[in-house]
């Protein structure tokens, strides 16, 4: 069985432009392509990293009059009897700890409040 879960943050140093909200547009895809560069490898060494499929961005939303950038994304973990167990509070702050308290993520800052897990 897959179980999904959703992922939000909020990027402070990425602004939002029109064409993001666009899921077929160049430049979603290629934010798209950033975000799943970054989040993929986090998710992969939580405690569901065995059983983590991947995520998918849904959406990209202007925060703070466009100077943010909101993330939301669909992401996905097999739910087998033997193996790890998805907790969102464990993977929140396993990702909490992977990103210098919900600040860093590669070489994009965060809102420190924007993480978000709902499994």
């Amino acid at each position: 069985a897959v179980r999904n879960f959703t992922l939000n943050i909020t990027i402070t140093n990425l602004p939002f432009t029109a064409d993001m909200a666009t899921p077929n547009s160049r430049k979603f895809k290629s934010t798209e392509k950033v975000m799943s560069y970054y989040v993929d490898p986090l998710l992969q060494r939580s405690s569901i990293g065995p059983a983590y499929i991947g995520c998918k961005v849904m959406a990209f939303r202007s925060k703070k009059n466009r100077d943010n950038t909101g993330v939301d994304a669909v992401c996905s973990c097999r739910d087998e009897p033997s193996g790890p167990k998805f907790n969102r509070e464990t993977i929140y702050h396993e990702l909490s700890n992977m990103t210098n308290g919900i600040t860093k993520l590669g070489h994009f800052s965060l809102n420190s409040q924007s993480l978000y897990i709902d499994g």
